[in-house]
């Protein structure tokens, strides 16, 4: 498969290999994911980590060296990082990629037994892309569908909690001109990628804010109620205006957006974005987090 060219081997950083890697969950070449299992004779909590690299790129290998995974293993907790299909490939736009990452846990939730997974105890994180898919998982409404053929996606898609780290705040995109304080989207470069994003081939004739169907299912920050799962967000990144697309993606304000949306609703939130003078009372880092959400 393509994906597993050059890809180094699934090993963790305590020298672990994977116990199953390269797992496929659905027919894409992408649709591959690999889950270091907890040593217990009890079904164990889960973590699925999505890696970034704004749908474009970026691939499973992304955490293998994560100091983080062998507290969560050495903690009873198992780990998996999967693969998804990119927004360039049909059918196109973001929402392709967060399907994969809605099938791949419906997938694991699916082989429960197989993993020795408790259905009941998963959580998703990540970065950028990945961190956004995570949200957007938290706060959806369950995405199962009981009547379909596929006994996946019968599955429940929801997650017990998740960690957010330099994450966007919503994909509906045309939000981040209020939420960051940048000027309007008027350039035909920035609209291209925007439709592009939305799935859609042109932004030329089209009134993109017109496009409410896709924009409502994107927009994970207006998702959020006082019912959301506990959700970790940390932003290493200055504030300021932003002078390119990294700084725009990854802007502390879309930490403060998550902020100030989870204390409008009453969302349990821990968010770290200190450039901005943002800390939580807790001190807990996302391990602390993962352990106090999945073990207790």
């Amino acid at each position: 498969m393509i994906e597993n060219i050059d890809l180094p081997k699934a090993i963790n950083a305590a020298g672990v290999p994977a116990t199953f890697a390269n797992e496929h969950y659905g027919t894409h070449e992408r649709n591959t994911f690999d889950i270091w299992l907890a040593d217990s004779d009890q079904p164990t909590p889960l973590v699925i980590y999505i890696h970034g690299g704004g749908f474009i790129g970026g691939d499973k290998s992304r955490y293998y060296d994560s100091e983080d995974w062998v507290r969560l293993l050495n903690a009873g907790i198992s780990i998996a990082s999967i693969n998804y299909r990119f927004m360039s490939e049909a059918p196109y736009g973001i929402l392709a990629s967060l399907n994969d990452s809605k099938r791949c846990l419906q997938y694991i939730r699916a082989n429960a037994e197989k993993y020795n997974i408790d259905k009941k105890r998963i959580a998703c994180s990540g970065g950028s892309a990945g961190a956004g898919t995570s949200l957007w998982l938290a706060f959806s409404d369950d995405m199962a569908d009981k009547e379909n053929n596929d006994p996946v996606l019968r599955e429940s898609t929801k997650i017990s909690c998740a960690a957010a780290f330099s994450t966007q705040s919503t994909y509906d995109i045309l939000r981040w001109p209020e939420l960051i304080g940048i000027p309007p989207y008027q350039n035909p470069e920035d609209l291209l990628t925007i439709a592009r994003v939305f799935g859609l081939k042109s932004a030329e004739g089209v009134d993109l804010f017109a496009q409410n169907e896709i924009r409502s299912e994107l927009d994970f920050l207006a998702k959020m109620t006082k019912d959301a799962v506990p959700f970790f967000v940390f932003n290493h990144y200055e504030g300021g205006m932003p002078t390119n697309e990294d700084e725009l993606h990854h802007h502390p304000l879309h930490a403060k957006a998550l902020k100030d949306r989870a204390d409008e609703v009453g969302a349990g939130a821990i968010v770290f974005a200190p450039a901005i003078g943002i800390s939580d009372p807790s001190g807990n880092d996302v391990v602390e987090f993962f352990i106090e959400n999945l073990k207790s």
